[in-house]
């Protein structure tokens, strides 16, 4: 054959020339459609987006204890660790975790039934318990990573040793926002030590969709501000012309690279950020709450006016659009040793908080579509590490749903008898994730990005809806 008259044949070759062209009209049709929607995005990537399907909630607010809460002292009992104490756990130890003297531990805590369900919760946390008939309580949670960062990073994204999208990122690129002036995603005292900004971070997903953080770890909620929001030098008039004549130039330079997800991302929240000057510190301002409201969450109180500040935060945002809400205790859970005071010392800060945000939301009609759900990255061996202390535990531990479309005043799955290993109806972290984004209206094999070559998703290739948990 000679090379000169060759020319390879490409895909698109081959589909417009077989079976009479039927395969490259089809392709045609699916170009179109994608150029249409990915205009629709580059116009404003954070507008409202059709569901897959009718959604139960319109936003999420996660409420994450980093450390690891133990659930055999809040919401799974063991009444054989008592019996048992100080016999050595019968079940085979997870490789790589440290157990040792590996003697059972029981409970400081008293278990009691809640509600017409019946849920048992410990005395750690009686002012949630008074919501247990609105709680979906799953006890068969286990997750990838032994250590904190692994499984706080599995958590939050889905992979624990790949830098991917979070959650809150992953939602808000499929469901866009409802406020314009407000960002999609916050993140309110977000925990930086163990992981930094990747847990809240887009990753290969356009900037636009990263989390907003308010305050950081350890500092009081008080003192924090969204940084960089405002130019006190520069008044706003002066801002709009700086930054009508930066976006010229963006755009400019997009258009040359014909795509730049990164940049378009830069381009929507300098856009963003000038628009949230006004609307974002009145929203911070908890001033012209009653009486009343501050009460009910602790603020101005001693131990909750922290944790109480960023619930009520959690509600003023949920009411106003925003769409992916994550408020964050301080990273106090680790109970390696003094579980019996550190955990109770947690308790006190959150509980009543929690309780609060749970009756304002039911109050203002809002728990019926904002899915709130709590709890860490991983649980609680249930023997002792020295004399007052757990290990860590990612085969067993227990988070618990409410609102959004969650199936409300349930128990969901079970541990062994000591509650070390999940073993019925078994919630891997993939599952709560696709659960999630179900209750959001968003089939998780579909949400997808391509990147390098490769359709990525939050549940990378895993997965399965939890049903059993839904309304």
């Amino acid at each position: 054959m000679d090379p000169h008259f060759f020319s390879p044949l490409t895909r698109r070759d081959m589909l417009r020339r077989c079976s009479c062209g039927f395969g490259y009209l089809a392709l045609t049709s699916l170009l179109a459609e994608t150029a249409r929607l990915a205009a629709a995005v580059d116009n404003n990537p954070l507008a409202p987006r059709s569901t897959h399907f009718p959604p139960r909630a319109r936003r999420v607010i996660f409420l994450f204890m980093p450390g690891g809460p133990s659930q055999v002292d809040t919401f799974d009992p063991k009444p054989l660790l008592a019996r048992d104490q100080g016999k050595a756990l019968p079940t085979p130890a997870t490789e790589g975790v440290t157990q040792e003297p590996r003697k059972l531990l029981p409970s400081p805590w008293e278990f009691k039934k809640y509600g017409e369900s019946g849920i048992e919760i410990s005395s750690l946390f009686p002012q949630v318990a008074k919501f247990a008939d609105e709680l979906c309580v799953i006890r068969s949670l286990h997750t990838n990573g032994q250590a904190h960062g692994q499984a706080i990073m599995k958590l939050h994204t889905g992979s624990e040793n790949q830098v991917r999208p979070s959650m809150g990122s992953w939602i808000l690129y499929g469901l866009g926002t409802e406020n314009q002036n407000l960002p999609g995603f916050i993140t309110i005292s977000p925990p930086t030590a163990i992981v930094g900004p990747q847990a809240f971070g887009s990753a290969f997903l356009p900037a636009v969709y990263q989390g907003t953080a308010i305050g950081r770890e350890n500092t009081p909620l008080s003192q924090a501000q969204i940084r960089h929001i405002r130019n006190p030098e520069t008044p706003l008039d002066l801002q709009q012309r700086q930054l009508e004549f930066i976006q010229t130039l963006n755009r400019e330079h997009l258009r040359r690279a014909k795509a730049d997800a990164q940049l378009e991302g830069v381009i929507e929240s300098y856009e963003l950020a000038f628009r949230m000057q006004t609307e974002a510190p009145k929203l911070t301002d908890i001033s012209g709450e009653s009486k009343a409201t501050l009460d009910l969450y602790g603020i101005d109180q001693t131990p909750t006016d922290n944790f109480g500040r960023q619930c009520l935060l959690a509600r003023r945002f949920a009411e106003r659009g925003v769409r992916f809400i994550q408020v964050s205790h301080a990273f106090k859970w680790d109970q390696h040793i003094n579980l019996r005071r550190d955990h109770e010392r947690n308790a006190l800060e959150v509980d009543k908080p929690i309780a609060a945000l749970l009756k304002d939301l039911k109050a203002r009609g809002l728990l019926e579509d904002t899915l709130v759900f709590w709890g860490g990255e991983f649980g609680r061996t249930p023997t002792a590490q020295g004399t007052d202390g757990r290990d860590h535990n990612p085969d067993g531990f227990t988070m618990w749903l409410a609102g959004g479309g969650a199936r409300s005043g349930c128990v969901h799955g079970a541990t062994d008898d000591y509650g070390f290993r999940a073993v019925e109806d078994k919630v891997h972290i993939h599952d709560l994730h696709a659960t999630i984004l179900h209750l959001l209206g968003l089939d998780h094999k579909r949400l997808t990005f391509r990147n390098a070559g490769r359709d990525f998703r939050l549940t990378d290739v895993a997965g399965n809806v939890v049903k059993a948990i839904l309304a």
